[in-house]
């Protein structure tokens, strides 16, 4: 331990403590813009600039640990009059028209000149403004980036892409697609984990609110909107609603009263995405396809993005099974229209997701009997779903729970922890289970498969389940970067595995990149805390016992992997 004085305070902290730390667990916040603790200590905002007596000079407190007898200052006079001109300095280089940015009221800079006062700035104001293909499902705006170099971090040494990189040098610095390509030329997978971690508004999705207030506005429209299970584990945060009171039921009164006339729960169509992979697993398995390479999971978009262009001889290794997004609409534009009987054409499909990826993914076709289009018509985020609720000027504390719509209202627990990294492993593998052996296993025998918690620098669940005598060998990782050190590591012939789950965002969905965003905290894992409680208050826990399940096979699938359901269902990516 070390004791040191910060602001008059005599306080301890262990040894290769940073001042910034050390200041915060005694409860004094240093300012910070471009600080993500062991991403980017890079003091590149200088924002977090402290006073060390004996020191002409200020000190950045991100980067440099407090030592023994050292005299800090946080705030002042020199160092806030030194604050003020990098933060001015900033201002001068960002597109300052907050009311229009979708991160306004929660953006780090904005809160930094408020909290300093900062109500003119005295430098040349230049912009840098580069273009941008708007219609791709990522939008950066180069008019309001800091160069705080988040982005290029978290590409870089989470998610293993490399996609931004830095460009310029001095005052003209800023961030571009590496190799000076598109971003629709690049490897991106549209994981969304740099716009999570922005600090400002320079990354966003691409907003397709409007879209769908178009599509409620059209009479001749039959909108039909689905919610993804980790939606429901974070939508509220940014309504300031209590956990216990931000609801799934809540989220379909919303769509309700914003003009949606069917809304449905996403975990029907994970029951049903978990009955077509796991009969696919053991119809491989069986059949000695999986001897040397491991069956993958395919319901992540970021991470089929990802092995396509990064491991593209693994890509038959992929489940053919679509997403619980893309069956849905595919149920949706078929089933469903049968069933209501009307066009697929008039169905309108709408994804609440807490995923980017999921508006590349949406642009896959279906092609049916007479019917060409897409399984999806627009695909909105959390972010986004909140921002309609806002518009429609819908009160939170007066929204009701309400069940979806039937038939297919129904959701396992199993369906639920889709959302979670281990989830879509577990539930396929109780479903596998019983399908081999008659019987269910004890809901919760797969645990081991469940994330400890949320980690950058780790992320890999590894297990071998014994049924009817044979051994399964799996694993479950979560993140980019740790998934190409796993696939790196199969190469090479270090791990062998037969069943191997992948989501793109660290923490998996619940962590997606259309997530709320708390600047500097990592929440999946507390988010997915609240999936696995609910799958372990559910009624039923086996998607294969899900009766809605039952009833759609019985009327118009027949059974997994039929012929129907292979037109419908799956995919050859």
């Amino acid at each position: 331990m070390v004791t040191f004085m910060i602001d008059n305070q005599k306080i301890q902290a262990e040894e290769n403590t940073t001042i910034m730390e050390a200041a915060r667990q005694n409860g004094i916040p240093i300012p910070k813009l471009c600080y993500l603790k062991g991403i980017n200590e890079i003091a590149a905002c200088r924002v977090c600039v402290v006073e060390l007596e004996g020191s002409d000079r200020l000190i950045t407190s991100c980067n440099n640990v407090a030592e023994e007898g050292m005299v800090i200052y946080t705030n002042s006079p020199k160092v806030r009059m030194d604050r003020r001109r990098n933060v001015q300095l900033i201002l001068s280089q960002h597109d300052c028209q907050c009311v229009t940015c979708a991160r306004s009221g929660n953006c780090s800079l904005q809160k930094i000149a408020n909290d300093l006062n900062i109500i003119d700035i005295p430098f040349k104001i230049e912009i840098d403004k580069r273009p941008w293909n708007q219609k791709f499902p990522l939008i950066r705006n180069s008019a309001k980036c800091i160069k705080c170099m988040r982005c290029v971090q978290i590409c870089e040494k989470v998610q293993g892409l490399g996609i931004w990189h830095v460009e310029g040098t001095g005052s003209r610095t800023t961030i571009g697609v590496t190799g000076h390509r598109r971003i629709e030329d690049a490897d991106c997978s549209l994981c969304g984990q740099c716009i999570t971690h922005c600090p400002v508004g320079a990354l966003r999705e691409r907003d397709d609110t409007e879209k769908v207030w178009e599509a409620i506005a059209d009479q001749k429209k039959i909108v039909v909107a689905q919610v993804a299970p980790a939606v429901r584990a974070a939508w509220g945060e940014e309504l300031e609603m209590e956990p216990e009171d931000a609801t799934v039921g809540k989220i379909m009164d919303s769509l309700k009263r914003m003009g949606v006339d069917y809304v449905f729960d996403t975990a029907f169509s994970a029951d049903l995405t978990i009955m077509e992979e796991a009969g696919e697993f053991i119809s491989r398995f069986t059949n000695g396809e999986l001897k040397s390479r491991p069956m993958f999971t395919s319901c992540c978009p970021g991470w089929v993005r990802f092995v396509k262009s990064q491991y593209p001889h693994l890509v038959r290794q992929l489940s053919t099974a679509k997403s619980p997004q893309q069956m849905f609409g595919a149920v949706m534009k078929t089933y469903f229209a049968e069933k209501i009987g009307v066009s697929p054409d008039d169905i309108y499909t709408v994804s609440v997701m807490p995923c980017v990826a999921k508006k590349g993914e949406r642009e896959k076709e279906l092609f049916y009997g007479e019917y060409a289009g897409h399984d999806i018509d627009a695909v909105i985020t959390t972010r986004e779903l909140v921002k309609m609720i806002r518009s429609a000027h819908i009160c939170p504390d007066t929204l009701q729970d309400i069940e979806s719509d039937r038939p297919m209202q129904s959701g396992s627990g199993a369906g639920l922890i889709f959302g979670v990294t281990g989830g879509v492993m577990e539930a396929a593998l109780r479903t596998a289970y019983h399908t081999l052996t008659g019987e269910n296993p004890h809901a919760d025998i797969f645990k081991p498969v469940r994330s400890k918690g949320f980690d950058a620098n780790s992320g890999v669940q590894e297990a071998d389940f014994t049924i009817n005598g044979t051994t399964l060998r799996i694993a479950a990782v979560s993140g980019l970067g740790n998934t190409r050190n796993l696939l790196e590591r199969m190469q090479r012939g270090e791990v062998q595995y037969d069943f191997v789950e992948v989501m793109a965002c660290p923490g998996g969905c619940v962590g997606g990149g259309g997530q709320p965003i708390h600047d500097g905290e990592e929440l999946a894992h507390e988010r997915g805390k609240k999936l696995y409680g609910l799958d372990s208050d559910a009624e039923v826990r086996f998607s294969h016992e899900n009766e809605d399940i039952a009833v759609i096979y019985e009327e118009f699938f027949d059974k997994p992997l039929s012929h129907r359901a292979h037109m419908l269902l799956h995919t050859e990516h």
